[in-house]
């Protein structure tokens, strides 16, 4: 039984016929989905509770762009990062939506036990049918402090491969213990390729979910790994990959490049001070002239992998990616720090990709500016 099911069938004929791909609009036609992951992060002067309603919101919006799946994810002890219980928050997500596919990008198996994770997601199939992704990683917490209040230690992440297994029995039937709901059911699992997810995807059968590094060369050593030893499984019958990127799409690309400004930034200060603060507008960000010459080093590292222009640019970007990578989806993330900024992005590149036309985009309510 493979829980992609239809899902599979459909990629390999849209390769074949780009016609059938499923959008709602002639326009652009990719051999590749799009889908979304947020984060949500949080945004100066504002709670962690509006962080996670914007995403909520911001779910919906996508469903209503057209893009193929959306996922959250899972922070310890992040005062910039609103996310951290993604189960929970998919729940949210999943009961404001009606099509669109839901998952964790991922969630960070080290930190759980899998019977736990089995009835989660049992729970959220359950309730969502058919809706429901399963994407796991292996890292554990930052800092010492955080994995000693989760009750993991650095050296959990070697157990990885051993609780995926025993998570995937869970849903197969077997163990001593039943996983109820979730026994019996199909919920597509993904490995985040942190580390050596890539190798474990490949030996249990299930995608992967890799994002886009600055090193092009190690990601794509990293995939052809996947490919080259993928087995066959339950899960999948052939190789699947997912490349997660940060993109941005503006009028202008200088405007464009401005909105990922607030998210570099905060990686800056995350290394530089151990904390990853809230997003700041750009205007807010110090200019590079006046950084230090560490917090300019970080910042550069942080842009080289991101990516921004007008829709053709960004669309010759990702075109580039996908044809590069092998890519069956790419999986988008833009933090900035006004969610309309956002949320214009995806638009334009919706319209651009053919995910829906420009009346109906038109149609999607624009979120109140942040303060």
């Amino acid at each position: 039984m493979n829980p992609l099911g239809a899902e599979a069938s459909e990629i390999r004929e849209t390769r074949a016929t780009p016609e059938a791909s499923g959008t709602s609009e002639p326009g652009r036609r990719r051999p590749w989905r799009l889908s979304v992951l947020d984060r949500s992060l949080t945004r100066a002067g504002q709670p962690p509770a509006e962080a996670l309603r914007a995403t909520v919101r911001f779910a919906r919006e996508a469903e209503e762009l057209g893009y193929h799946r959306f996922w959250v994810s899972e922070h310890h002890g992040v005062p910039g990062v609103a996310g951290s219980a993604p189960t929970v928050l998919a729940a949210a997500v999943a009961a404001a939506t009606e099509r669109i596919r839901i998952g964790t990008g991922g969630v960070m198996l080290p930190n759980h036990p899998p019977l736990v994770v089995a009835e989660q997601f049992g729970v959220l199939e359950s309730l969502f049918p058919g809706r429901i992704d399963m994407g796991l990683g292996r890292s554990v917490g930052f800092t010492d402090g955080v994995r000693r209040a989760l009750g993991v230690g650095k050296e959990a992440a070697d157990g990885f491969e051993a609780q995926l297994a025993e998570l995937l029995g869970y849903f197969a039937g077997g163990h001593g213990v039943r996983a109820v709901p979730g026994e019996g059911l199909r919920v597509p699992a993904f490995v985040l390729a942190t580390g050596s997810g890539a190798d474990i995807a490949a030996a249990h059968g299930l995608p992967l979910v890799i994002g886009a590094l600055r090193d092009k060369t190690r990601m794509y050593a990293a995939i052809d790994r996947y490919r080259d030893g993928f087995r066959p499984s339950a899960q999948a019958a052939a190789p699947y990959v997912v490349v997660a990127s940060s993109a941005a799409v503006a009028a202008t690309r200088e405007r464009a490049e401005l909105l990922q400004i607030p998210e570099a930034w905060s990686t800056v200060v995350s290394r530089t001070r151990g904390v990853f603060a809230p997003l700041l507008p750009a205007a807010e960000v110090p200019p590079v002239h006046e950084m230090s010459e560490r917090e300019r080093t970080y910042f550069e590292e942080a842009r080289q992998s991101q990516l921004y222009g007008t829709e053709d640019e960004v669309a010759a970007s990702l075109d580039q990616l996908a044809g590069d990578s092998g890519a069956d989806e790419i999986l988008l993330t833009l933090n900035t720090h006004d969610p309309a900024d956002r949320l214009e992005s995806y638009r334009r590149l919706a319209v651009g990709e053919g995910l829906v036309s420009g009346a109906a985009s038109g149609a999607v309510r624009r979120p109140a500016p942040a303060s």
